[in-house]
């Protein structure tokens, strides 16, 4: 079952740019080693981060690339300008389409929630029955819960033209009743969101 790495770079400050050259030409000498699907900047939330997105084709492949990648100390090209870095692995929502490469805005939203213990089920189920009517809105490309961490999460990706046109549609969606799922937000204990825009090589952008 697909796996999807996201990857957060702590960068230097100033750096953002450099570090996405330098994962550019590791990302291609290691292209056979995971799908790429982003490569983006934070614009607007915690500044100075790179976010890298891949997937994999199961648990397997993803954790033997990654103690790889840590035990050889090149990460992802770029390790004498980090600051931090945090490797998380998502499943995606199983009502959810791949996530997949393309043109779809020029900024991406990444939500992450904090979900309650046991509170995965009832979700998924809110999200399930939501989704379609909320996708009628604006696309959201990539939906999953986490496997690792102390704390169960659930994270989604939306693009949008811009940031007005994330407001715009976010609004419209509430007042129309059909976002946040019903109930949802039961389940749910501390909210974070992160404006990034693609590096222009990015395969999503």
């Amino acid at each position: 079952m697909t796996r999807y790495e996201f990857a957060t770079l702590s960068v230097q400050t100033a750096t953002a740019g450099k570090v996405v050259a330098a994962a550019e030409r590791y990302l291609a000498a290691h292209a056979h080693r995971a799908t790429l699907h982003g490569v983006w900047v934070a614009e607007i939330g915690t500044l100075n981060r790179v976010q890298i997105v891949r997937s994999f084709p199961g648990s397997d492949a993803l954790a033997t690339e990654r103690e790889r990648m840590l035990v050889d100390g090149d990460l992802f090209g770029a390790t004498d300008l980090l600051t931090g870095l945090a490797l998380h692995t998502y499943a995606a929502f199983p009502f959810v389409a791949p996530l997949g490469t393309g043109t779809h805005g020029n900024v991406y939203e990444v939500r992450e929630y904090h979900v309650r213990p046991a509170g995965l089920r009832p979700t998924l189920a809110a999200w399930e029955a939501a989704l379609p009517a909320r996708q009628k809105h604006s696309t959201i490309l990539f939906a999953g819960y986490a496997l690792d961490g102390a704390v169960p999460r659930v994270l989604h990706v939306c693009p949008y033209a811009s940031v007005d046109q994330r407001t715009r549609i976010r609004g419209e969606a509430v007042a129309a009743g059909i976002w946040p799922p019903k109930g949802g937000p039961d389940w749910l204990t501390e909210m974070q969101s992160t404006i990034y825009v693609p590096a222009a090589w990015s395969p999503l952008r």
